[in-house]
């Protein structure tokens, strides 16, 4: 038996949640079996969508040994460094991400992740320290493509990430919502092929082909899809490009990508939507992936205990490779 008293980090979840968390190596269905028969929350049977509370207990009738082969082993620790800390208080921290790097393992890498790195950081500095938790971990709200780079939020605390992510996950359902349900406001920035002379606002909705992995614009009188909503303003023409800055309204997967090829001007680099590839002078090999680079996050509606953020704005700076990309396509860098 064994005896787990929640604390901060680990209230307001569900039971099952809960057990999951603290035995990721057990089949989903022993985690059910658990709170059927062997699990009590303050001495007695709970079900499985019981939420926890700050300083409950909670009882595993379970030999120790047995639980012992079902909590994840000790992580090992990641490659160097290769994000820069933007903004870091008690609740949370952005990052930037570099070109290349996955934001969470996948089947190609599951060690050498931007999350793995920055909880690396936060045990070296003492802001996580793994014993003192049964569940938590710092964790991003949001994620970027691998080749996709800048800012990444994580949360610090479990409270914090909840209000982050719901924060993140909340997207008007239809152009009449998105004053109100807007919490953060995020800015990319990308080089455009084609010449953008206007600001535009696009409202479509987006159908996603799972096959093929692209998302599909259709229209608003689209019986189907999610509503999305892109703006875009040109920053610097020329020569058949257009660096833009792109505000994504509404986050869908792939939404700045689909959008602004269907407008017309698809991102330099993304084949995947009808962009150029683009080979630099002197480089080994062609842009043949999206520029694209989040560079800047604007908090407007906060909720408590976070509401202190409102105001906040964070800007990560263009990568270097940037410069390079500028100075060839329109003969000067353009320093945002």
């Amino acid at each position: 038996m064994r005896e787990i008293v929640i604390e901060h980090n680990d209230s307001g979840q569900r039971l099952d949640r809960f057990l999951r968390k603290y035995l990721p190596k057990a089949p989903l269905s022993l985690v059910y079996k658990l709170v059927r028969k062997d699990v009590k929350v303050n001495g007695k049977r709970a079900k499985e969508d019981t939420f926890l509370n700050e300083g409950d207990v909670l009882t595993l009738y379970m030999p120790d040994e047995d639980i012992e082969g079902y909590v994840e082993k000790k992580r090992p620790r990641s490659a160097k460094r290769q994000f820069k800390v933007l903004l870091e208080n008690d609740d949370l921290i952005i990052v930037s991400k570099p070109f290349g790097l996955l934001v969470h393992g996948d089947k190609t890498e599951k060690k050498d992740t931007l999350a793995n790195q920055v909880t690396d950081y936060l045990i070296e500095t003492g802001a996580y320290v793994p014993r003192l938790e049964k569940t938590f971990v710092p964790s991003p709200v949001h994620r970027l493509d691998r080749n996709t780079t800048g800012l990444v939020v994580f949360g610090k605390n479990a409270q914090a990430l909840r209000v982050l992510s719901a924060m993140m996950r909340e997207a008007p359902a239809d152009e009449k919502d998105v004053k109100e349900s807007i919490c953060l406001r995020k800015y990319y920035i990308t080089v455009l092929c084609g010449e953008l002379d206007r600001s535009l606002t696009l409202k479509n909705r987006l159908v996603k082909d799972e096959k093929k992995n692209r998302g599909i614009v259709k229209p608003l009188s689209y019986d189907g899809g999610k509503y999305i909503e892109t703006a875009a303003r040109p920053l610097y023409t020329g020569g058949g490009y257009t660096l833009a800055e792109i505000e994504l309204v509404t986050g869908r997967s792939h939404q700045i990508r689909a959008h602004m090829s269907w407008a017309g001007f698809p991102l330099l680099g993304d084949t995947k939507y009808g962009g150029r590839a683009y080979m630099i002078p002197g480089a080994s090999q062609s842009v043949t992936t999206q520029l694209l680079h989040a560079a800047r996050i604007e908090f407007t509606g906060a909720p408590e205990p976070l509401d202190y953020l409102n105001g906040t704005s964070v800007t990560c700076p263009l990568p270097p490779g940037w410069q390079t990309v500028e100075r060839e396509l329109f003969g000067k860098y353009i320093a945002l």
